[in-house]
């Protein structure tokens, strides 16, 4: 069937509100007519019916790329944006749009939409970030992992995508690698969005991959890249909160984020710790027995994965901070910064009402 009658078959099925079949045709037709738009542009409106909204920002995004002047494109990611809650991003697309179809009041409204949606939640985010205040415990529940992937990220990277991808992250940014070997630069397309990655790779004669999350949490598009190696795309996602990612998809049921305590001007840092200081024995202690619980370890197990948890994640400067602060002292005194104790010896420091005494064999 050619792709005119597919469209044609597509466009009555969308009337008669059958938005799954018709956006099936629109894929038809786009095998037969990638370069076409139009078709791109209505397929993201039966998925803006569907409520696949990440698709429906990917198609509007393909239909840019293909014209920039139809003003629909631009409408159509705007909406969806606004769905996933991408104010900014709806906001940028809708402004490009009214410049294409300044008579368009659709376009004026959405707008005004969005200045009002971004104002909510710029009074919502400080008392969000409140909810979960920062400690200065450092515990293995709010140490970062390097490497993590849900369940669903999991079962897309077996059944669904053809590459493999993973993430780890750091205070300010979240690096994203698919591993996609020998890919020429030129088929990649990687778009940012306010909470959106989409990821494009079209080699000729190949079926072409797609990775569109909707992410954990808020990034910072102009300050997002991305690029082309030889055996792998690395993404580096600049946070817009510095806050720790459970997992690199969004979850709705995941109520709050936890922030990342990090230093900002005179502030003196609290994680990891910038001097020697004295273990905390009753928090220690705490840590240990909750341990215990959760696992069922003995005393002796349950603080050495403490101390495992806290030592896996460091770079080698940490770790030798570690090992010497924590040998020298004889178990009084754990630092995480080499500068400070890798020049002289850490000497013990015991607790209130103790003291430190050396043994004689």
């Amino acid at each position: 069937m050619a792709s005119a009658d597919l469209e044609k078959k597509a466009k009555e099925a969308f009337i008669d509100d059958h938005f799954e079949l018709a956006a099936d045709l629109y894929s038809q037709a786009i095998a037969l007519s990638p370069n076409s738009a139009d078709l791109f542009v209505d397929r993201a409106q039966a998925n803006i019916k569907l409520q696949n909204f990440t698709e429906a920002v990917a198609d509007a995004n393909k239909a840019i790329e293909l014209d920039p002047s139809i003003a629909k494109a631009y409408l159509r990611k705007g909406v969806a944006c606004i769905k996933l809650e991408e104010y900014q991003t709806a906001k940028t697309a809708l402004e490009n749009g009214a410049t294409l179809a300044p008579a368009d009041s659709r376009f004026t409204k959405l707008i005004e939409e969005c200045d009002q949606l971004i104002a909510e939640e710029a009074q919502e985010l400080p008392t969000q970030l409140a909810e979960k205040p920062s400690t200065d415990v450092v515990t293995p529940n709010n140490l970062p992992p390097s490497v993590e992937l849900s369940s669903q990220e999991k079962a897309a990277s077996t059944t669904k995508l053809k590459y493999r991808h993973e993430f780890y992250q750091k205070p300010e940014e979240v690096v994203v690698t698919i591993f996609a070997k020998r890919i020429p630069a030129n088929c990649v397309v990687v778009d940012f969005g306010e909470q959106i990655l989409s990821v494009t790779i079209e080699v000729p004669g190949e079926e072409a991959y797609h990775f569109q999350p909707r992410l954990f949490g808020k990034i910072v598009p102009s300050k997002s890249r991305y690029e082309v190696m030889s055996t792998k795309i690395e993404i580096r996602l600049a946070k817009a909160d510095a806050v720790h990612w459970t997992s690199l998809e969004f979850n709705k049921d995941v109520a709050v984020v936890q922030k990342v305590n990090v230093p900002g001007g005179n502030e003196k840092p609290t994680y990891p710790s910038s001097k020697p200081k004295r273990v905390d024995w009753d928090k220690l202690e705490a840590q240990v027995k909750k341990e215990e619980k959760d696992e069922k370890l003995d005393g002796d197990a349950a603080l050495n994965k403490f101390f495992r948890d806290i030592y896996k994640d460091a770079d080698e400067d940490t770790r030798r901070a570690m090992q010497k602060s924590f040998v020298e002292s004889n178990g009084t005194v754990l630092s995480t910064n080499w500068k400070e104790v890798g020049t002289k010896k850490v000497e013990g420091s015991a607790p209130d009402g103790m003291e430190l005494k050396k043994w004689e064999h």
